[in-house]
């Protein structure tokens, strides 16, 4: 029996050409695909067992996300940072949100075959139309500081007190201007996700 009832998916694309200063070369394309579904632990305390068989059935249905993300960015060779991040209905718990770690993150790092740093996540118990903040960092080095930025979304009718919003992030380069030092892309050398 599916626990997967999606109400509502969710598409946006957002493109920045220039933060003040000259036009970037290449504009910064940041994408978000969240979903709204039934919660249905909300209003319960759910055991292990439970909640495993949710990241089983989540992790099926991120894996039909990511390809649509992927996509709408111009393909798995144009991106550079990823994230995920929940916003739980109040009526659930933040271990609700705690299920997209495994589910959101494994199928972004299936697609995007160079990832290997840890995928950043958020999560937080809210109300509808609450803004959902997704941490994004660079996909092969979670220390190169030019690409750390952050993805948002929100609904006005999102999450209801028995749903959950499940939503991955992913961009196409670092910050537009960045210029704060640190450990650049080209300097990425140890290969543990680290540096």
């Amino acid at each position: 029996m599916s626990l997967i009832n999606i109400r509502k998916k969710i598409l946006n694309v957002e493109t920045t050409y220039h933060e003040g200063g000259t036009v970037a070369p290449v504009p910064l394309k940041i994408g978000v695909i969240a979903v709204v579904v039934n919660n249905p632990f909300a209003g319960r305390f759910a055991d292990a067992g439970e909640l495993a068989e949710f990241v089983k059935q989540a992790r099926g249905m991120a894996n039909e996300l990511v390809p649509e993300l992927v996509a709408a960015l111009g393909g798995a060779d144009k991106i550079e940072t990823y994230g995920k991040a929940a916003l739980v209905g109040v009526n659930g718990e933040l271990e609700h949100g705690a299920i997209w770690h495994e589910a959101g993150g494994w199928a972004m790092r299936a697609v995007l075959t160079m990832a290997k740093a840890i995928v950043p996540a958020n999560k937080f118990v809210g109300s509808a139309g609450s803004r959902l903040h997704i941490p994004l960092h660079h996909i092969e080095a979670c220390y190169i500081r030019s690409h750390f930025n952050t993805a948002e979304v929100s609904v006005s009718d999102s999450p209801r007190p028995n749903e959950v919003m499940y939503a991955l992030a992913m961009s196409t380069g670092p910050r537009v201007h960045e210029r704060l030092g640190g450990l650049r892309v080209e300097q990425i050398s140890v290969g543990d996700g680290q540096r």
